[in-house]
C-alpha cells in the first residue's frame, strides 16, 4: 500500500506540475522583463537562459522521442511501423487491437491466451501440508509474466538476505581480508561482460551436469548472485554515510542489536534500498541470454517473449504487437521507478548529529 500511495502522490504531483507548467512559464518571463527593465540582468544573461533551456528541452525531446513513437507503432492499423506519409502511423487508424492481441491471444499472462484463475484445493498437498495450488480454468498454465514475476521475486528475496548484511558488515565491522574481499567484489562487476561466452558455456554445462536447466527458483538465485557484488558495495557506501553515534545511543537506549538495524540502519539507509530495489528487479527482469538458454518454452520470461515475437515471422514481424507487447514489459519497471523515487529523493541528504 505504501509503494502504491507513493506511485499515485507522485503521479499527481507530475501531473499537476504539468499541468501548472504554462502559468511557470509566464511568471519566469514577466520576471525576466523586469529584471532588464530594473538592470538586474543583462540581455546576455537572459540570452544565455533562453539558450540552455532550449537546448535542455531539445535533449529531452531526443531522449523522448524512441518512447513516443514505439507507443505510436503499438496504436497502428497492421503491422508496419511507418507509412508511406512518414515515419508516424496515420493518426486516423489508431486501434487497440495490438493491445488486445498481447493480453487475450499471446502468451503474456496465459499460454495463447487461454485465461484462468489460481485455485487451492484443500486434500490435494503432499507430505504434512495437505494443500495444493493449481491454476483452474485453463488446459495450458500461466504465461510468461508469471515466469517474469517468480524470477523477479526469488532474485529480490535471495539478493536482499545476502546484500544487507554484507554491507552492514562491510560498513561497521573490520575482520581479516576484508579490504580483499572489498576490492574482489569490484572485480566480479568488471570481469562479468569479457567472460560473457565463456561464463554462458561453463554456466549451461555446471547446471545440464546436475540437472538444474529449466528451473526458475535456480535462475533466480543465479541472478541474484550476479547482483549481490555491485549492490553490496553500492549499498556500503549509503551506511558508511550513518554515523555510529546514532547506533550508539540507541544501545543506550536500551535497543539490541536487531533492534538498532531494523529502527535505525534501515530506515536511515532507505534512499540506498530504493536504489539497490531498482537494480536487482532489472537484474531479475530484464536479461535474457540466460534465460533463452537455460529455460525450456513453457518457462521463458517476458525477455524471451519479446525477442521470439520479433523472430517468429520468416519474412516479417509485427511490428504493431511487439510493440505493445514491449510496452507492457517496460510498465512494471516504469511502476517500481516511480515507487522507489521518492524514497531516493527524500533520502539523498540527511544531517548529522547535533551537539
Amino acid at each position: 500500500m505504501n509503494a502504491l500511495a507513493s506511485v499515485l502522490a507522485l503521479l499527481r504531483a507530475k501531473l499537476v506540475g504539468f499541468a501548472t507548467a504554462p502559468k511557470r512559464f509566464v511568471v519566469t518571463v514577466q520576471r525576466a522583463v523586469y529584471d532588464l527593465r530594473t538592470g538586474k540582468r543583462t540581455p546576455w544573461d537572459v540570452g544565455k537562459s533562453v539558450l540552455m533551456t532550449a537546448f535542455g528541452l531539445s535533449m529531452v525531446l531526443i531522449l523522448l522521442f524512441p518512447l513516443f513513437w514505439i507507443f505510436t507503432a503499438s496504436l497502428a492499423e497492421g503491422t508496419r511501423l511507418f507509412n508511406t506519409g512518414g515515419i508516424f502511423p496515420d493518426p486516423t487508424t489508431y486501434n487497440l487491437n495490438a493491445y488486445r492481441w498481447v493480453l487475450f491471444e499471446s502468451n503474456f499472462f496465459f499460454v495463447d491466451g487461454d485465461w484462468g484463475y489460481p485455485q487451492l484445493v484443500i486434500g490435494g498437498g503432499n507430505g504434512l501440508v495437505p494443500i495444493a495450488f493449481r491454476w483452474a480454468g485453463t488446459e495450458t498454465g500461466p504465461g510468461a509474466v508469471f515466469n517474469s514475476l517468480y524470477l523477479v521475486s526469488v532474485t529480490i528475496v535471495a539478493g536482499f538476505g545476502m546484500i544487507v548484511p554484507a554491507a552492514y558488515a562491510f560498513s561497521r565491522r573490520s575482520f581479516i581480508g576484508r579490504k580483499r574481499i572489498l576490492y574482489g567484489y569490484v572485480l566480479f562487476t568488471q570481469i562479468g561482460a569479457g567472460l560473457s561466452i565463456a561464463t554462458l558455456v561453463a554456466l549451461y554445462s555446471l547446471f545440464s551436469s546436475y540437472g538444474l536447466t529449466n528451473n526458475l527458483f535456480i535462475l533466480g538465485l543465479f541472478y541474484a548472485a550476479g547482483a549481490i557484488p555491485f549492490n553490496t558495495w553500492l549499498l556500503k557506501t549509503y551506511m558508511d554515510n550513518i554515523p555510529v553515534s546514532y547506533e550508539e545511543a540507541a544501545m543506550v537506549d536500551g535497543a539490541s542489536f536487531l533492534d538498532t538495524i531494523r529502527e535505525v540502519i534501515l530506515p536511515l539507509t532507505k534512499p540506498g534500498l530504493a536504489v539497490v530495489l531498482i537494480f536487482v528487479w532489472l537484474a531479475g527482469w530484464n536479461e535474457f541470454i540466460i534465460a533463452q538458454t537455460l529455460l525450456s518454452p513453457e518457462n521463458y520470461p517476458l525477455s524471451v517473449e519479446l525477442y521470439n515475437l520479433a523472430t517468429e515471422g520468416r519474412f516479417s514481424t509485427p511490428w504493431t504487437r511487439f510493440a505493445a507487447f514491449a510496452n507492457l514489459f517496460a510498465l512494471p519497471v516504469a511502476i517500481v521507478y516511480f515507487a522507489a523515487q521518492r524514497s531516493v529523493e527524500d533520502g539523498l541528504s540527511f544531517g548529522g548529529m547535533e551537539g
